[in-house]
């Protein structure tokens, strides 16, 4: 499902992207690039996350620019709260 989300922000035009996630699509990717070198930087261990990089930052996104409650996006996302929380905080950029 979430990866659908994606799909589907990947084919919105350039002002409906930015309108959706407050960024143009060339800053999107420009972040998906920094996270993707970050995740790559990590030591792997536990259990693997139910959101790639990509999806984390998109979901970072969509609640700074709704301002939702967790809750909220956790059930739009599919994913628990306590997840979604985490999830948001790990992928805050430096």
């Amino acid at each position: 499902m979430s990866h659908d989300r994606l799909e589907r922000l990947r084919k919105l035009n350039r002002k409906r992207f930015k309108r959706h996630t407050g960024i143009y699509p060339e800053t999107f990717a420009e972040m998906e690039l920094v996270l993707d070198q970050r995740e790559r930087s990590k030591k792997k261990s536990g259990r693997p996350p139910a959101l790639d990089a990509s999806e984390q930052l998109l979901l970072t996104l969509e609640f700074w620019r709704e301002y939702r409650t967790f809750a909220h996006v956790g059930h739009d996302w599919n994913i628990h709260e306590p997840p979604c929380s985490a999830r948001w905080s790990a992928s805050k950029l430096p």
